[in-house]
């Protein structure tokens, strides 16, 4: 029995769904993809770097999120560095969370300055026009997804800051809003693990924030260096519906890391990456860059992640 068979995620078999030979226009390489549900179809919008290697988002539609994809023809959201200076060096790895109070989609984004990688966050209501709110987290951070709802009248986000001091690892924070501008009241939540682990000093969020019964299902990716270089895999974490800031569950082992050769070789070896999920009934189809070369799909059963995270640590 090969090891991918005790992963909760199965691969697409068709995988990759979309390439770069898929795009209508030219371009180096297509990944990183959010995911949402927007007028009866599966929406991605994906990263794609062009040969200057800076990136934009492009969004792609599919009728069952498997196959005939439509492809906007030109870039969906490109970087404007002359209005957003933040964006200089190209906009990349888009999180999407559809707000009801508001009626519109977040997107949460990394935006690359010249002082490193930040969050940024857009609005809209239908893909093609968008409401910039600009930077809202100074460098370095990214990794970055909104909750669709507010606590304590508050908007919440996932996050990932790294200290600019060596050896401190980087973890998955928390941080509360208003208005979605302004954010304080910033807490460290999720920890990298140490010495020997898979998502040992590194972690970051994937997805964005999945909501159960039984909590806030969280997948974030951990990084293990090793002697020929870094692997990413996934994990799951559970957090309380009512404070997010609470760490319910915590999954040990990996649920999905680099089998297939489309996942280990590419222009980064040995990554999954996924920051867009939708469930569809029972079924929780996850969108994940493979190898920083190629968009794939792998799918779970929704209560069979919920049962995995809970029989977690208890944190």
């Amino acid at each position: 029995m090969e090891n991918s068979s005790y992963e909760l995620f199965r691969r697409h078999p068709g995988n990759p769904i979309l390439s770069v030979g898929n795009w209508p226009y030219k371009a180096n390489s297509v990944f990183n993809a959010a995911a949402t549900e927007a007028e009866g179809k599966t929406l991605l919008l994906a990263r794609v770097e062009d040969f200057r290697g800076m990136s934009h988002l492009t969004a792609a539609r599919s009728d069952d999120g498997i196959t005939n994809w439509q492809i906007d023809p030109a870039p969906t959201l490109k970087c404007e560095p002359e209005k957003y200076p933040e964006e200089q060096w190209g906009i990349e790895d888009p999180r999407i969370t559809w707000i009801d109070e508001i009626s519109k989609w977040a997107i949460c984004y990394t935006a690359y300055s010249k002082g490193g990688p930040l969050v940024s966050l857009a609005l809209t209501s239908d893909f093609k026009s968008f409401e910039r709110l600009g930077s809202v987290m100074p460098p370095e951070d990214k990794d970055a997804a909104l909750f669709p709802v507010r606590f304590n009248g508050l908007w919440a986000m996932l996050h990932r800051p790294v200290p600019r001091a060596s050896g401190l690892g980087a973890h998955i924070w928390l941080s509360f809003s208003p208005d979605l501008k302004h954010w304080g009241r910033h807490l460290e939540i999720i920890q990298a693990r140490e010495g020997g682990w898979w998502d040992a000093n590194k972690i970051g969020l994937c997805a964005p924030p999945m909501e159960t019964k039984e909590g806030w299902l969280i997948l974030y990716h951990g990084v293990r260096t090793t002697a020929s270089g870094s692997i990413y895999r996934l994990g799951l974490v559970l957090l309380d519906l009512e404070n997010p800031a609470k760490v319910i569950r915590r999954t040990d082992e990996w649920i999905f890391g680099p089998k297939a050769s489309y996942e280990r070789e590419g222009d980064v070896d040995d990554v999954v990456f996924p920051c867009g999920w939708v469930k569809k009934g029972n079924k929780v189809f996850m969108y994940y860059g493979a190898a920083d070369s190629r968009l794939c799909l792998a799918t779970a059963d929704f209560d069979a992640l919920v049962g995995s995270v809970l029989k977690g640590v208890e944190q």
